[in-house]
């Protein structure tokens, strides 16, 4: 089982005077089969856990690991897949080129996968469209797919329905259970509720602090 853990966390940013103290002793787990939503108001350090859950940062105290391995050392996609505000999608290809890209690296056929995906996040109808050519929102759920069509040991997502409406904040938050049920790990930091009624608990952040 293990999963994810972060252990007594402490990070920040800057040096001297200017140092910010972001994540105080900060613990989470999130077990294989597990969907855990990180609420918290902004600037409480949600984003920063999901980097150093991640592997995208390392924590200056503690650890954050995967199955006992720091996550700055799985940059398979297979076991740590993210979905960043920023998205990373990649201009030159299309949306289905997006989706399928963390298959093609690893020589996985990404067929019935990336149809799948594309069918339950309302993406088939751009599929050969470039992605600059698609909405945000569109984007962001092209990102997700992205992350999940590996069935990632851990995906980690931040803010992932903050583009979409009513409908599509639905096909993201059953896409994000479909994860949990095949076994992924998954952390989602978010503010919106209708994430957390689905999660399987909550952890909440405040000042960079776990609430007990």
């Amino acid at each position: 089982m293990i999963g994810l853990e972060l252990v007594e966390i402490a990070h920040g940013y800057g040096v001297g005077e200017r140092r910010v103290e972001v994540l105080h002793d900060v613990s989470l787990r999130v077990e294989p089969g597990e969907l855990v939503a990180l609420a918290g108001p902004s600037g409480s350090g949600k984003s920063t856990v999901c980097h150093l859950a991640a592997g995208i940062e390392r924590p200056d105290c503690g650890t954050a690991s995967l199955d006992g391995r720091p996550t700055v050392e799985t940059a398979d996609w297979s076991l740590v897949a993210v979905v960043p505000q920023q998205h990373g999608l990649l201009a030159g290809l299309t949306v289905e080129d997006n989706i399928a890209l963390p298959a093609h690296r690893t020589g996985v056929d990404p067929a019935e996968a990336l149809v799948r995906l594309a069918s339950a996040l309302d993406l088939t109808a751009f599929g050969r469209r470039s992605v600059t050519e698609t909405s945000l929102g569109e984007q962001q759920r092209v990102a997700i797919a992205r992350a999940l069509i590996l069935d990632p040991r851990l995906a980690v997502l931040d803010e992932p329905t903050g583009h979409q409406d009513d409908d599509h904040v639905s096909q993201v938050i059953g896409a994000l259970a479909d994860a949990a049920r095949a076994g992924s790990a998954v952390l989602v930091a978010t503010h919106d509720q209708r994430v957390w009624e689905v999660a399987h608990r909550v952890v909440r952040l405040e000042d960079g602090r776990v609430l007990a």
